[in-house]
């Protein structure tokens, strides 16, 4: 067995390199390259007839049309790129797509004010940044899966609305290839503000590509008359790929956060390291979070219902590709990939609210962990639109994941020995459909017994495009089924989440076992109001949960129904706004049946990464 290295970046002298990443051009392939020099190439190869009337034609080319030739296309991301396989890499050029352009035609100019005004006011992102974002290298022979995750990370990037590569050939030089990175922004600068009379507002304000550097400075504040105090506020800064090692550095305070974790308001410090696996040629991924956390009963609620509490957070995790090198020296056209990580992280409670006392709790616990992670998994992607956006491209996997979890878990005085499985399988059929089947199931040794033990299993699926007229259509379906057995710490299955009714409040619906089917369908509609597209949709939740220590025949049926719509200008930074109102046949007494919710931050690309941290396995949420 190969010798196996892990080489991580430490945080040493982090803030001098935070710094220098922000206002120097990183050093490319053994030379550095000015940006006036990436300004001249770019605009010496710009002036090639064969791109000025449009210049993605050939990737629109490679894609398959749906049946009734609408723009529904379907194609595999690395197909573009195959005919030019093993050909050197000449030249890498980059070159910026300004908002009044289209990347399915060039040759159109947008001449609204949005898109005036949009161009006037937002800084491009600078041609060395993007390129810091490239992992291809000039003098090289083209790898064309590789050439294809290139693509699509950097498509990935928070402040990119789009990417395409695009290969030119030689006449003569036919064994080398120039190429071109086309990038178009999203307009970067963004904000809100909410009210409830004089006595509440709140704020934000963001520039997710400040001076167009690849680096994201946020700032909220909120005025509240019944808080204590009466002004809160918060921010945090983020730098993308800081010198060019592909990891995102952030940096935050806030005195009104509201935990992902507690689900309650906090005052909060953190800093954060990631390095996502941005390709499986890639060797390494890691990361690293600190957090300081505390709640305090601002809103004044009575003692009995106030959860206060303080705890210390640490976090790290690194992995290695195994093989990875003699892999791609022998055959690099071979996806199937092994990868190991581990993982520690502790989150302590100095504090623990009084109702919890010294009980098992499955939040307000100190816990410990050592995990380790083996994951086998081939992923390729498809190129596609109308999943999350509205025209945008999209890129969806189709392969499998496989992780194997073990390792040891400490929750207040308890440790037990711990292993779990994912697996999951991508399938894209040839007439676009996108189905993800999942697996997940884990549990913990204690005194020869399975505790906590689970299991989760379903299915999600995205229909092919339909069309009437102008019209898109797709359906939305997932189906699971939840088990959870001998429960000690676990927390009860719930419907108030991503795998059972959606919209559902109230807390009091739970069980050890859980049925659920959500349908969806949205309506992709040609209308278009100040840049702004529309997509109206109606949907139908369905959960059977059953209590604890109970037959099925005492499970309870819980419904979801009603409709709402989704609008986004694609080229702004800000998520999708959904309005979607919910109505609940059948609903406890705490909870209205009826009830319409503004959404404006929802997810608006499908993620999908090819390795996870070692993680235990959760039931409740994604």
């Amino acid at each position: 067995m190969h010798r196996i290295t892990i080489l991580y970046k430490t945080i040493s002298l982090l803030f001098f390199l935070l710094v220098f990443s922000a206002v120097a051009p990183s050093i490319v392939y053994g030379q550095r390259l000015s940006l006036e020099d990436s300004i001249s190439f770019s605009k010496l190869h710009f002036t090639h007839n064969k791109f000025v009337n449009n210049i993605f034609q050939q990737a629109v080319n490679s894609m398959k049309k749906s049946p009734d030739g609408q723009n529904g296309y379907t194609g595999k991301s690395e197909d573009p790129y195959l005919p030019y396989e093993g050909k050197i890499i000449r030249h890498i050029y980059i070159e910026p797509i300004n908002f009044n352009r289209s990347f399915q035609d060039t040759s159109k100019r947008d001449n609204s004010f949005a898109a005036r005004a949009g161009n006037r006011l937002h800084k491009h992102s600078r041609r060395f940044v993007i390129r810091d974002n490239v992992f291809i290298e000039e003098h090289q022979p083209l790898n064309a899966y590789k050439l294809a995750d290139n693509e699509r990370y950097i498509r990935s990037r928070a402040y990119i609305h789009d990417a395409r590569i695009i290969i030119d050939t030689l006449e003569n030089n036919p064994d080398s290839v120039d190429i071109t990175i086309f990038t178009q922004d999203l307009f970067s600068i963004g904000g809100g503000g909410a009210s409830n009379g004089f006595n509440h507002v709140n704020l934000n304000l963001y520039d997710a590509n400040l001076a167009g550097l690849g680096q994201q400075v946020d700032a909220t504040g909120i005025y509240d008359y019944n808080r204590t105090p009466i002004w809160g506020y918060g921010g945090f800064y983020r730098k993308y790929n800081i010198m060019h090692s592909f990891t995102d550095v952030t940096v935050g305070y806030s005195t009104m956060n509201i935990s992902g974790y507690t689900h309650e308001e906090e005052t909060t410090r953190y800093f954060s390291l990631g390095r996502q696996l941005i390709s499986p040629y890639s060797r390494y991924a890691g990361g690293l979070t600190l957090s300081q956390n505390e709640n305090y009963n601002s809103y004044h609620i009575p003692d009995s219902i106030a959860y206060l509490y303080k705890y210390d957070l640490y976090d790290v995790w690194a992995g290695y590709n195994l093989g990875i090198k003699l892999l791609t020296a022998t055959n690099n056209t071979i996806r199937d990939r092994r990868f190991f990580a581990l993982r520690y992280y502790k989150r302590d409670f100095q504090e623990t609210p009084y109702q919890i006392g010294n009980r098992f709790d499955p939040v307000f616990n100190s816990t410990q962990a050592v995990l380790g992670q083996f994951t086998f998994f081939r992923q390729d992607y498809f190129k596609t639109q109308y999943i999350y956006g509205f025209g945008t491209t999209e890129d969806l996997p189709y392969g499998y994941n496989l992780a194997v979890t073990g390792g040891w878990h400490r929750q207040l005085n308890m440790q037990r020995a711990y292993g779990g499985i994912s697996a999951s399988e991508y399938v894209a059929t040839h007439r676009g459909d996108f189905i993800q089947f999942y697996l997940r199931s884990g549990g913990f040794l204690f005194k020869n017994k399975v505790q906590d033990g689970s299991i989760l299993l379903g299915a999600t699926a995205f229909s092919r495009l339909f069309f009437l007229n102008s019209t898109k259509i797709r359906q939305y379906i997932n189906l699971n089924f939840t088990y959870l057995g001998n429960r000690v710490t676990s927390a009860p299955l719930k419907v108030n989440n991503f795998y059972g009714i959606r919209g559902f409040l109230s807390d009091s619906a739970y069980g050890s076992r859980r049925f659920s089917l959500q349908l969806e369908t949205e309506f992709y509609i040609k209308f278009k109001l100040l840049g702004f597209q529309f997509a109206p949709f109606p949907y139908c939740d369905l959960s059977v949960i059953t209590p604890e220590n109970q037959p099925y025949s005492k499970s309870e049926l819980y419904t979801g129904l009603g409709g709402g719509f989704r609008t986004r200008n694609e080229n702004l930074t800000f998520g999708t706004i959904e309005v979607r109102a919910f109505f609940f046949p059948v609903a406890p007494n705490n909870m209205s049946g009826f009830k319409v919710v503004v959404n404006s931050n929802i997810q608006y690309r499908y993620s999908s990464n090819y390795i996870t941290p070692p993680e235990l396995v959760r039931l409740n949420d994604q």
